[in-house]
Parts: structure tokens; C-alpha cells; sequence
């Protein structure tokens, strides 16, 4: 029996549900919080997808019905709600901004909680302007390494598809890195 096994039995148990999920929270939290961060570029708004993560995760948890690994029924919560916060986002524009990756550029910028140098700012820069499921399939397999196999299981998407917008986005990113920064090798 694997711990997220015994996690969801202690879940199904009224008298232990709190105490697991809290375990079950402290396992993934940060994971999860870097994946929506690189997502959404802030710390503030990755912290309020989290939340919304959160929520979800602890009001879907008796549905769960361990078809995929609890992981991969994390990351797609966490997928969606970062796609439904970009394109809230997008939504509500302020009228100076062209679209939701000059938004994703400008929070950057801004983050008192980025922490990179500037190599780091210039590639980060570069996946910010990749269009949202490249950025998203960029930084699954470049930051998190998640396998294609389980990243099809979290995005619902053919390995190929994948491997091809992998493959475009990381062209995308050299081309904006080479011609920022010649010291940057991918």
C-alpha cells in the first residue's frame, strides 16, 4: 500500500479526514505552488490559485476516484484553475495592456519575490511570452520534469501534441534568449 493509499483511506474516515488531508497538503503543497507559480508569474496571484487548488482538491476528494495518481488529479486541478485565472485575467485587461503575457511580463518585473539573477529574469521573460499551453508544457517537463506520459494524463493531451509544442516552445525560448542574452545556453 503506497502512503497516498493509506492517506485516502485515513480521508474516508470522518474521525482522521482533517489530519490526512493536512498530511496530504504538507506532501504536495509546495509542488503544486511552484507549478501554478511558473504559470501565473506572482507570488500573490500564485498563492491565490493555490488556495482555489486547495479548496477544490479538499471538496472533490470523496469524488476522487484513483483512475490517474493523486498527483496527477493534483496537477490538473491546479492546471485548470491557473488557466481559468490567466483567462480571467485576460477578461478583465486593464486598456494599456495587449494581452495576458505583457500582464505575465510586468508582474515579473515587479515580484519582489523573484529572486533571480539576471540570466533567470531573461528566461523567464522568454517563457512568459510562449503562448499559454507551450509555457505550460515548457515548464512541466523543462522545471518539474514530469514524464510525457503523465503530463498526457494531466493535460489530457496525445504524448505527440506534447513533444510538439515542447519542441516549438523551446525553440521560441532560445530565439528570445539569443537574442537577449548570448550568454545563455539551453
Amino acid at each position: 500500500m503506497t502512503d497516498d493509499q493509506k492517506i485516502l483511506d485515513s480521508l474516508k474516515d470522518p474521525s482522521t479526514r482533517e489530519l490526512a488531508f493536512k498530511h496530504l497538503i504538507s506532501k504536495y503543497k509546495e509542488r503544486l505552488y511552484w507549478h501554478i507559480r511558473k504559470m501565473v508569474m506572482n507570488h500573490d496571484d500564485a498563492d491565490d490559485v493555490l488556495q482555489n487548488t486547495l479548496i477544490k482538491i479538499w471538496n472533490g476528494i470523496d469524488s476522487f476516484r484513483a483512475e490517474s495518481s493523486l498527483f496527477t488529479w493534483f496537477y490538473r486541478i491546479a492546471t485548470n484553475e491557473s488557466i481559468t485565472f490567466l483567462n480571467q485575467r485576460k477578461k478583465r485587461m486593464m486598456p494599456g495592456l495587449n494581452d495576458v503575457n505583457e500582464y505575465l511580463l510586468e508582474n515579473l518585473e515587479s515580484d519582489t519575490y523573484f529572486d533571480g539573477d539576471e540570466w533567470q529574469l531573461t528566461l523567464q521573460k522568454a517563457i512568459a511570452t510562449l503562448p499559454d499551453k507551450q509555457r505550460l508544457v515548457f515548464n512541466m517537463k523543462y522545471f518539474d520534469e514530469i514524464k510525457y506520459e503523465d503530463m498526457s494524463e494531466i493535460l489530457e493531451t496525445s504524448v505527440g501534441a506534447l513533444k510538439a509544442s515542447y519542441h516549438h516552445a523551446v525553440k521560441k525560448v532560445e530565439e528570445y534568449v539569443k537574442s537577449h542574452d548570448s550568454r545563455i545556453d539551453l
